[in-house]
């Protein structure tokens, strides 16, 4: 990381929920080698709602596994019912298991990032780095709350008219682009 980026943990409220004590000690003990100072920890989705509700959090990771409920469930009661406060902020999840599938589950449910268990302090601080930084809208909908699932925004596909006013406008910067290749590969064709 550069020296400019760089991001302050100290005052950040932190919530750690993991069933496994051994991996929520240590999940805690990183984020504390971070700098901050500011966790609260759970080993149950039932505490982890009760803090949700009284307490504001600006920085949650969740065990996609849990021993009471799926972790992914939490996320998305967070994203539709928990207090205001809380509702939209960023989410880790700790997943044993990341495969396709199950990174697919936690980017439907809301959260912005996906760590394999065991953590590696270096991937949990650019995958914090990265999500404090992700400037993705976020979607509410019938079927979804969360952030925008596009990492990149290249417009609706081609043939199918966009529903967001940015849509219209990627589509035609795309559309732009796609031209200024064809033309440089005409002017390379014809050399």
């Amino acid at each position: 990381m550069l020296p400019s980026d760089k991001i302050n943990f100290e005052k950040i409220q932190f919530l750690v929920v993991d069933s496994n004590h051994h991996s929520l000690n240590l999940t805690t003990a990183v984020v504390a080698g971070f700098g901050a100072h500011n966790i609260l920890k759970c080993t149950t989705v039932a505490e982890a709602r009760d803090i949700v509700c009284g307490h504001p959090i600006d920085f949650l990771l969740i065990s996609a596994q849990m021993a009471d409920e799926d972790g992914y469930a939490f996320v998305r009661w967070l994203r539709r019912k928990a207090p205001e406060v809380n509702r939209f902020i960023p989410v880790i999840a700790l997943s044993s298991h990341t495969r396709r599938s199950q990174v697919l589950a936690a980017r439907d449910c809301g959260v912005q990032g996906v760590i394999a268990k065991p953590l590696v302090p270096k991937v949990l601080i650019e995958r914090a780095f990265w999500v404090a930084h992700d400037d993705r809208r976020y979607i509410v909908c019938e079927g979804y709350v969360g952030p925008d699932r596009r990492l990149q925004n290249l417009g609706p596909p081609q043939g199918i008219e966009g529903r967001r006013e940015e849509d219209m406008q990627a589509a035609a910067e795309a559309s732009d682009i796609e031209a200024e290749h064809e033309a440089a590969k005409q002017i390379e064709a014809a050399r």
